[in-house]
C-alpha cells in the first residue's frame, strides 16, 4: 500500500503555519480548525472554496480532503457559471469566510477559533492518488475544461518549487501573496509551497502597495512576496518602501527584463518567475534578469511529438501539450514564442499580440496597455485594437512612438485611451472583459465631442494656502480650468456658458495632468469628466444659455 502524504511539512506542533490578524497560528491550532470544519461538512458533495482569507482557504481545502471531497476551482465565480457547474457536479456547495453566501447555493462559513486547539487533533495525511482539486481552464478559447489534480502530484510540485527557489535551506520564511488562492498559481505558490515545506503563509490578500507593505511588516522573520506583474509594477510606480525580502516570485504573465531589473535594484532582492498552465500546473522558473530561457522544475522534461511539444515527468503525471508556442532548448529548458491563439496575420505579415503589447508598454509614458484582436467583421476584415493607460500622452504621440517599434500594418485601429484596464484578481485580462471595454469605448467615442488635457502648474498660487504642507487645488479653480478648456475646444462663447452641477471625487494637486472629456447632451448642455491618474476627480454638467437668460 502506498504511504499517505502529510498535508503539512512542519515537524513540531508549535511550528508557525500562518500569520493572521496580527498573530501567529501554529500547527495544533490549524489541525483543530480543520477538525471542527470537517465535522460540519455535508456527507458528500463538491465544495467551491471562495474564501478570500488564505488561512481559511487552507482550512477548507484540508477539511474537504479529510472528508474525501474534491474542491472545485472554477475560472470565475459568476452565478451563471456556478449554476452550470452544479449541473455537472451534484451537491455543489460554497465555502466562504464571510457571513453572506450567494443566492441559490448551499453555503457553509469557515470560522477559525483563535487560540483553540483540539485534544489530540489527528495528523492530516492523504493517499497520493486522492484527487484534491479540479481546476478549470479560463475558457478564453472555448468552454472551461476540468483538470483533476491528485494530492501526491501537488505535493511533489510544491517540494520541487521550494527546492528550485532555495527555500528549503535556512530559517523558515513566511509568504505574502497578492494573488487569490483559487488560481493554480496562487494555490501552488502561496498555499502549498508554504504548507508542504514547513513555511508559513500570510492570511491576507493585499492589493494596494500600502497593504502589501503592511502585510509584510506583520511577519517577524524572513519574507517572500508572491505576486503578479500588475502588482509588481504598482509597487514600482508608487516607489513604496518594503521591509527586507528574502525572495520575490512572480507569475500569470511574462515580465520584461527591464522591469525585473528595476524591481531587484529597488528592493535588493532576487526575482524569479514561475511559468505554468492549468493542464500541467507550474512547469518551469527563470530569474528574469538572467535571460529569456525557462528551466523546467526537477524531474520535468520536454519532448517533441510531430508539431507539438509535450511536457511531463516530475510532478506532472501525464504528458500534456504546451498551451503556448515554445522553442526547446534541450529536454529541460525552453523559451516562449507566444500563445497559439495569440498569432496575428495581417497582409501576409505575422507577429503576436504579446509582442505588440510588449512594444506598447515599452513606450515612455504608457503605464499599462494591451493589444486585442476582436472577432472578424462580416466583411472579412479584422482590425487590431489597443487600449492604453497613458495620461501624459496624446494619441498622435503614442502612434508615432509605435511606428518606430512595429510594422505600420500592425498599428491599432482604433487606439483607445482608458483610465485603467479590466484586469482580474491575478492581473490577467479576460477576453470577455476586453470585448466589453471595446464596445464601451466605441460608444463613448461616438458620443464624445472633445477630449483634451491640461496640466496644472506645480507652483499654482491657489494651492499655497490650501492647505499648508498638503497643497490641493481648490474646487473653484478646477472648475475654471474645465470651463476654459470647454470654451477653447468647443468654441463656446465667453459668456454665458456656465457649470450648473459638479461633483468632486478626488483631490487634485499642483503639477497633475488633467484629462478632460466632454459629451453633448440635450438643450445646449455638455457632460464633463475630469480624470487624474486613472481616477475621476470631478464630473458634472455645463450649459450654454441662450440670449436673454433662457437655457
Amino acid at each position: 500500500m502506498t504511504a499517505s502524504v502529510p498535508f503539512l511539512g512542519h515537524r513540531e506542533p508549535d511550528a508557525v503555519v500562518a500569520y493572521r490578524g496580527g498573530r501567529a497560528v501554529r500547527v495544533a491550532e490549524f489541525l483543530a480548525d480543520v477538525e471542527r470544519l470537517a465535522a460540519r461538512l455535508p456527507q458528500s458533495g463538491h465544495p467551491v472554496n471562495i474564501c478570500g482569507d488564505r488561512y481559511c482557504f487552507a482550512v477548507g481545502l484540508a477539511a474537504a480532503l479529510a472528508r474525501g471531497q474534491v474542491s472545485l476551482l472554477p475560472s470565475n465565480l459568476a452565478p451563471e457559471s456556478l449554476r452550470d457547474l452544479a449541473q455537472e457536479y451534484p451537491g455543489l456547495y460554497l465555502l466562504d469566510d464571510h457571513a453572506a453566501g450567494l443566492a441559490g447555493f448551499a453555503y457553509l462559513r469557515v470560522v477559525p477559533e483563535a487560540g483553540a486547539a483540539g485534544k489530540g487533533a489527528p495528523a492530516l495525511a492523504f493517499a497520493p492518488q486522492q484527487t484534491a482539486v479540479i481546476a478549470f481552464t479560463s475558457g478564453s478559447t472555448g468552454r472551461p475544461m476540468p483538470h483533476r489534480k491528485d494530492w501526491g502530484a501537488l505535493v511533489r510540485g510544491a517540494v520541487g518549487e521550494a527546492q528550485r527557489l532555495g527555500l528549503l535551506e535556512g530559517a523558515p520564511a513566511a509568504l505574502v501573496g497578492t494573488v487569490p488562492p483559487q488560481h493554480m498559481y496562487g494555490l501552488e505558490s502561496s498555499v502549498l509551497l508554504a504548507l508542504r515545506n514547513g513555511l508559513a503563509l500570510h492570511a491576507a490578500r493585499p492589493f494596494y502597495p500600502a497593504d502589501v507593505r503592511a502585510a509584510l511588516e506583520e511577519i517577524p522573520g524572513e519574507r517572500v512576496l508572491v505576486t503578479a506583474p500588475v502588482h509588481l509594477r504598482a509597487l514600482l510606480a508608487e516607489d513604496i518602501d518594503l521591509p527586507p525580502l528574502r525572495l520575490a516570485v512572480c507569475a500569470t504573465a511574462p515580465l520584461d527584463a527591464e522591469t525585473a531589473a528595476r524591481f531587484e535594484a529597488r528592493y535588493r532582492v532576487r526575482l524569479h518567475e514561475v511559468y505554468g498552465f492549468t493542464e500541467a500546473g507550474m512547469v518551469a522558473t527563470r530569474r528574469t534578469v538572467d535571460g529569456p530561457v525557462w528551466h523546467a522544475l526537477p524531474g520535468v522534461r520536454l519532448r517533441r511529438d510531430g508539431d507539438a511539444i509535450l511536457v511531463g515527468g516530475g510532478h506532472v503525471p501525464r504528458e500534456v501539450p504546451f498551451s503556448d508556442l515554445v522553442e526547446m532548448r534541450g529536454a529541460d529548458a525552453f523559451t516562449l514564442a507566444g500563445r497559439s491563439a495569440d498569432l496575428v496575420n495581417i497582409a501576409g505579415k505575422r507577429t503576436s499580440l504579446a509582442y505588440l503589447t510588449h512594444q506598447l508598454n515599452a513606450v515612455p509614458g504608457v503605464r499599462d496597455g494591451v493589444f486585442f484582436m476582436p472577432a472578424e467583421r462580416h466583411d472579412g476584415i479584422t482590425r487590431l485594437v489597443a487600449f492604453a493607460v497613458a495620461p501624459s500622452l496624446r494619441r498622435e504621440e503614442l502612434l508615432a512612438a509605435l511606428r518606430e517599434r512595429v510594422d505600420p500594418v500592425f498599428l491599432p485601429r482604433p487606439l483607445y485611451f482608458v483610465d485603467s484596464l479590466p484586469r482580474n484578481a491575478t492581473g490577467k485580462l479576460p477576453r470577455e472583459a476586453l470585448v466589453a471595454l471595446a464596445a464601451r469605448c466605441a460608444g463613448e467615442r461616438a458620443d464624445a465631442v472633445l477630449e483634451t488635457q491640461t496640466t496644472l502648474a506645480a507652483d499654482h498660487p491657489a494651492a499655497r494656502g490650501h492647505f499648508p504642507g498638503n497643497p490641493v487645488i481648490p474646487g473653484a479653480v478646477l472648475l475654471d480650468e474645465i470651463l476654459a478648456a470647454a470654451r477653447a475646444g468647443l468654441g463656446l462663447p465667453p459668456q454665458p456658458a456656465e457649470i450648473v452641477s459638479a461633483k468632486f471625487l478626488r483631490a487634485v494637486r499642483p503639477g497633475e495632468c488633467l484629462r478632460l472629456r466632454f459629451a453633448r447632451r440635450e438643450g445646449g448642455a455638455y457632460r464633463f469628466e475630469c480624470w487624474v491618474a486613472g481616477e475621476i476627480a470631478a464630473s458634472g454638467v455645463l450649459r450654454v444659455r441662450k440670449p436673454g437668460g433662457a437655457a
